[in-house]
């Protein structure tokens, strides 16, 4: 019997490393915020205290370079292989023309908190941020006209899809009610109108597909589409509710979402079919996430607080031939099962500060236990037929198996 549950595990179980969404080593611990690729190998993030990471090897190594400033940064966009941006508190724009290997500070002409960049061109870029500050420049950075959208809402994120057509969304708090709103400019930023506004949560993040089609996300698990360029906007449904901080679409159907859950563990939403759905994937971040970016339908990445960084090479999708390998000691049975499954640690050292966690294969966490014993018995009668990831998780490492409901 006992060389019966080896082969089990042998089949089902899989480190870590392995699942749809896997953990790149940061090297930090500060909170991330933004990310950018210019290539499948080279890419950049974020975050506080003047923190940006650079890799040129797809994730799987990432560098701190010297930003030359302690402001948070919040928000990078790259025109080219070599010229970036960096946007962030008390008026903090950084440029670099040589792919990070050095970032001069540029003349912003305010300390207000710079909350988004995006470059139409080479030369023509608008930066979003506190009460309702619009920067623009026409010069590469070398100067910027300051505006403003006529309303004293924080403005979170900016985007623009031709050089003087984009929309901006954001927040504002007044008598202790928070109201959202939508803002499009025609004019490059001369003047903008509002297009939708809603009370109790704020809009964090927008992208555009096309011309027409484009997604704005906040807290509260709001997602709205628009397929007329911002005229008109429709609130999706995706259930419980969320904070939704960041959207990505690779093309017209397939989008992610990240954010965090009601628990503030990170999660990364999909759609295949232009939103009308989506499904929380397996994303195993404890922390929430700020941002997500594609470099193509399959390979993608998020960033997040405590240093979080986790890649994609699948499009988040999970498969069963991802569960290989083996975990000593360790015995999960009877599988299939119908309403017990047992799990036997046979050392001590193996079940101290260990959690067992349920998740169907979207991701969604449906039982958490202590094992508190050698041997624990786990009551799934409650759950669906179906195949179900186990995870077995302590201080030392995180084991995952499959298992199949009948």
């Amino acid at each position: 019997m006992k060389n019966i549950y080896i082969l089990i595990i042998a089949i089902f179980t899989i480190n870590v490393s392995n699942a749809q969404w896997t953990s790149q080593i940061s090297g930090t611990s500060l909170y991330l915020i933004s990310v950018y690729f210019t290539d499948a190998n080279t890419g950049y993030v974020v975050g506080l205290n003047g923190t940006i990471l650079k890799t040129i090897n797809g994730g799987n190594i990432w560098t701190a370079q010297n930003s030359g400033t302690t402001n948070s940064l919040v928000s990078v966009f790259f025109t080219d292989s070599i010229t970036g941006y960096v946007s962030g508190a008390n008026g903090t724009i950084l440029k670099t023309s040589n792919g990070g290997l050095n970032w001069i500070s540029l003349t912003s002409g305010t300390t207000s908190n710079l909350r988004s960049v995006y470059f139409v061109d080479n030369n023509i870029g608008y930066i979003v941020g506190d009460m309702g500050l619009v920067l623009k420049t026409i010069t590469g950075g070398s100067s910027w006209i300051s505006s403003n959208v006529g309303i004293l809402t924080t403005l979170f994120s900016v985007y623009f899809f031709s050089p003087t057509s984009g929309i901006s969304v954001g927040s504002v708090t007044i008598s202790n009610t928070k109201k959202c709103y939508i803002l499009k400019t025609l004019n490059g930023g001369t003047t903008w109108t509002t297009q939708y506004s809603d009370t109790s949560y704020s809009l964090n993040s927008i992208f555009f597909v096309d011309n027409n089609t484009a997604y704005v996300v906040g807290w509260d698990g709001k997602i709205l589409k628009t397929l007329n360029g911002g005229n008109l906007w429709t609130k999706l449904n995706i259930g419980n509710a969320r904070a939704l901080s960041s959207v990505y679409f690779t093309d017209v159907n397939i989008g992610y979402v990240a954010g965090s859950d009601t628990n503030n563990n990170g999660i990364i939403l999909k759609t295949i079919d232009g939103g009308n759905t989506w499904t929380n994937q397996f994303t195993l971040s404890s922390y929430n996430l700020n941002s997500v970016f594609f470099i193509n339908t399959n390979v993608g990445f998020a960033v997040g607080n405590i240093g979080t960084i986790i890649k994609t090479k699948n499009g988040g999708e999970i498969g069963i031939s991802e569960f290989q390998g083996k975990m000593e000691n360790t015995f999960i049975y009877p599988n299939p099962t119908s309403d017990k499954l047992y799990i036997n640690l046979l050392s001590i050292n193996d079940f101290q500060n260990t959690t067992v966690s349920i998740y169907d294969l979207q991701g969604q966490l449906l039982l958490n236990q202590i094992v508190n014993q050698g041997k624990t018995e786990i009551n799934i009668s409650h759950l669906a037929k179906g195949v179900y990831i186990l995870k077995l998780n302590n201080l030392q490492t995180k084991y995952f198996s499959k298992f199949i409901k009948k």
